[in-house]
């Protein structure tokens, strides 16, 4: 039903629906309103993207998308069933935004490709906020994701790690990775609700830790954390604390690769 939702059945797909997804046909009755080539699926899913960006998944819905597009309600689940089928196009379609390494490169470093895809994964993650939540929430299965998915498997394979620790091995990257850009996203999201930028913000945080005594007594080593965010523009932070996380995580499967590799000897 047009509008309707999937709540209750979170193992339903668009993906998993019969046939590739499709805009629906419009009635003659209907086409007669509006122009022809006004509204597609494509238009749809890139004013959805650019209002989840603007304002997040709180505030998104299909009427303030129609009314983005200047459309009746009615003409967008025309293109589109509901709205869980609508966020399932749209998670997939920036998923398109990562770069694929070409997994069956025998001459490329698999940690290198490891490392792009997982850069990429976060330059998405923290592009648009909203996916993180959209994760948990739907399948992710659509073409987009799939392609990633099975990319990044077939990197990891040549690392030689063995089958049965592929899923987990790519847990704690992917994992690592989505929390990371998760809490960056979360810590950006306070700042604006403050109305400031990242290093006021650590600033004034900074400042009140050191102005308590109790927290100054208690809890040093994190105070002094705090005054090395307030010294040194926070995104190179971001970006630095990343690298070493993230190179800490694929030195991690190599060295449990190996270990395996031992015990079996």
């Amino acid at each position: 039903m047009a509008g309707g939702n999937r709540a209750g059945n979170p193992r339903t797909s668009i993906w998993l629906a019969e046939g590739k997804p499709a805009p629906r046909r419009r009635a003659s009755a209907d086409r007669s309103r509006e122009q022809p080539g006004s509204l597609d699926r494509e238009r749809i899913i890139a004013a959805a993207i650019r209002l989840l960006d603007a304002e997040g998944l709180t505030k998104f819905s299909m009427r303030r998308l129609a009314a983005e597009l200047g459309v009746t309600a009615m003409s967008v689940y025309w293109y589109v069933d509901n709205k869980d089928d609508l966020l399932e196009l749209v998670l997939d379609e920036v998923s398109g935004e990562m770069a694929l390494p070409d997994p069956d490169d025998e001459d490329a470093d698999w940690r290198d490709q490891l490392r792009q895809l997982a850069r990429d994964y976060r330059g998405m993650l923290t592009r648009h906020p909203w996916v993180a939540r959209l994760v948990g929430q739907y399948l992710n299965i659509g073409p987009r994701s799939m392609r990633f998915a099975d990319a990044t498997l077939k990197v990891l394979r040549r690392s030689g790690v063995e089958p049965s620790r592929l899923s987990a091995s790519l847990g704690a990257l992917f994992q690592f990775v989505y929390g990371f850009a998760t809490a960056q996203t979360l810590y950006d999201e306070r700042c604006r609700d403050a109305g400031l930028d990242q290093q006021q913000y650590i600033k004034e945080v900074s400042d009140s830790l050191t102005e308590s005594p109790d927290f100054a007594e208690r809890y040093s080593e994190s105070i002094a954390m705090a005054r090395r965010f307030r010294e040194e523009p926070l995104e190179d932070l971001w970006e630095r604390d990343f690298t070493v996380g993230l190179d800490t995580v694929i030195a991690g499967i190599e060295v449990m690769r190996d270990r395996l590799r031992d015990e079996e000897a």
